[in-house]
């Protein structure tokens, strides 16, 4: 079942199930019960202890979650795509179980920037949805319309979505997205997924640039950068 293989690949449960093309089509809708989670578990915890702890919880109920499996592809996304180095450096960098300068502070540069946007904005399960739903569908489009830099011989967690295929739920994904942060606030929350897609399309073009295409590592990058920054814009003083 193509939801079931979409909730084993983004996060520790439904046990173990082979990936394929069709499991990005739920990409999305995993992405927003995700949220839906991790801003309920917010709600929650801002009701037993003040608003810092409640954003730190927030945080790593989402670690918990995702299996880490997100935030280790943007660590290694910055070792392999930050530093000066060629192309099969990088892809070697990428798979390998080290961790540099460059995944130290982009990784806790982005968990305290999001601890403190957590902090300061009141708990909804409506924007951190819609933003989780966001970053799920950004991650399927970029697989399905970018190249894989890797053999897909080789294997490798997104070898299995190697090749192009339609992007019709993806576009689903976004306007879900679109529609819970705009139920949530309708300025604030229109351009906080606008930000957040564009923060996606950043790593993605990164990734383009100095890999030929994506990785799984890059998958994760774009979806961690895209809620990032889409929370930061959400905090903004609107």
């Amino acid at each position: 079942m193509t939801l079931r293989s979409a909730v084993s690949f983004l996060t520790p449960l439904g046990g173990v199930s082979a990936p394929g093309p069709r499991t990005l089509d739920w990409f999305w809708l995993v992405g927003a019960g995700l949220g839906a989670a991790v801003g309920g578990i917010w709600l929650g915890a801002a009701h037993a202890w003040p608003r810092p702890l409640a954003a730190g919880v927030a945080v790593a109920a989402d670690l918990a979650l995702t299996g880490m499996l997100h935030f280790d592809g943007l660590l290694d996304s910055a070792d392999g795509l930050l530093p000066p180095v060629s192309r099969a450096r990088r892809l070697e960098i990428m798979s390998g179980p080290d961790v540099g300068a460059f995944a130290v502070g982009t990784g806790g540069a982005a968990l305290l920037l999001r601890w403190a946007a957590l902090w300061v904005l009141r708990p909804t399960v409506l924007l951190v949805a819609g933003l989780w739903c966001l970053s799920r569908s950004a991650m399927a489009f970029a697989a399905r319309t970018q190249p894989y830099a890797r053999d897909p011989e080789g294997g490798g967690l997104a070898s299995a979505f190697a090749g192009r295929s339609r992007a019709l739920p993806a576009v689903v994904g976004v306007a879900v997205a679109f529609g819970a942060a705009c139920a949530w606030r309708p300025l604030a929350g229109a351009v906080s997924v606008i930000a957040a897609a564009l923060a996606a399309g950043g790593v993605v073009v990164l990734a383009r640039r100095r890999l030929g295409g994506y990785t799984g590592d890059v998958l994760g990058a774009c979806g961690f950068m895209a809620e990032t920054i889409g929370l930061l814009v959400a905090a903004a003083r609107w």
